[in-house]
């Protein structure tokens, strides 16, 4: 069975959670935006880390649901990549790109959904 999208976007934070990502968080874009039911950002902490999150995300959505993402964008160089699957794009970005950009600004007006990683 299919996750709905909030499910999925519950499934790749606590995915990113478990690698060490730092400051994972879920945005509702629902209303808000028509690229992407929800958001999740989340900050790596070097190249290697960066990679890490991207490959855990994808093995794990993919070991619970069947779901790989449509796009991928995997230059950890760049230092912001991204797992598009459609109704959840995943963010992963170094913490000074990520304090550049400035995505909460961004989805401001999103909510921002209250969760907590399991152990």
């Amino acid at each position: 069975m299919s996750p709905d999208s909030k499910e999925l976007a519950l499934a790749c934070a606590q995915a990113a959670s478990d690698i060490k990502a730092e400051n994972v968080s879920i945005y509702d874009l629902r209303g808000t935006s028509s690229i992407t039911d929800f958001a999740v950002i989340c900050t790596a902490s070097s190249v290697p880390h960066l990679r890490a999150v991207l490959r855990d995300v994808d093995k794990d959505v993919d070991e619970k649901y069947g779901i790989s993402p449509v796009y991928a964008e995997r230059t950890p160089n760049a230092l912001w990549s991204v797992l598009d699957y459609i109704d959840v794009m995943v963010h992963v970005m170094s913490e000074e790109v990520r304090e550049f950009y400035q995505m909460e600004q961004l989805w401001k007006d999103a909510t921002r959904l209250e969760w907590t990683a399991q152990p």
